[in-house]
């Protein structure tokens, strides 16, 4: 008799471990995470040369979260597991037009990389070459054209990347801090363009 409120507890130990083991796993596969590159460097030490990796990483949600990370270690699968925790743990998120692409145009700029960015119509695909297009990817953008101009070093192309994408906000997000409705900003956006096509 004594036994069984014993194994009764157990056997709820072991389901909340399965649980939580279970929720981890889901958490695990909601994100996606692309190699963007990685680079041996050498360290030269007093008994000669020591070798060891650097990872580059982008890990996204595919519904406008995103993130980059970096690491380094001697063997290139550490190095990647390092750069991924990192990724994972200072992530932004990205408001999306219609889950699809971006609300307007803007720029990002980070050392000798500068970068812009274009909302695009559906169908477009992502045009985009490189880490931006490992970026977009994870990311959950489907339509948008991105130029890269300067640096083609893909640490700087990615952190412009990100500056561009810090500066993204939503017609929700304007009309809160402008103290108006989104109807206002959002018509007033398409009078602008309207007027634009009727000059051209």
């Amino acid at each position: 008799m004594a036994r069984s409120p014993g194994g009764r507890r157990g056997e709820r130990e072991r389901d909340q471990n399965r649980e939580r083991g279970g929720g981890q796993q889901s958490e695990e596969n909601e994100f996606s995470d692309k190699l963007v590159a990685i680079n041996r460097v050498a360290k030269v030490v007093k008994g000669g040369r020591r070798f060891s990796f650097a990872a580059l990483v982008v890990v996204g949600d595919g519904r406008g979260r995103v993130g980059y990370g970096t690491g380094k270690a001697r063997e290139v699968p550490e190095a990647i597991r390092k750069a991924t925790d990192h990724a994972k743990n200072h992530m932004i998120r990205v408001p999306l037009r219609d889950g699809r692409t971006l609300h307007h145009d803007v720029q990002g700029h980070y050392g000798a990389g500068l970068v812009v960015l274009r909302s695009s119509p559906p169908g477009t695909g992502v045009i985009a070459g490189g880490p931006m297009r490992a970026v977009f990817e994870t990311m959950g953008v489907q339509d948008v054209v991105a130029k890269s101009i300067g640096t083609s070093n893909p640490h700087n192309m990615v952190k412009a990347v990100f500056d561009a994408l810090r500066k993204c906000y939503s017609p929700r997000a304007v009309a809160a801090r402008r103290g108006k409705r989104v109807g206002e900003i959002v018509a007033r956006r398409s009078d602008t363009a309207g007027g634009e096509r009727a000059r051209a």
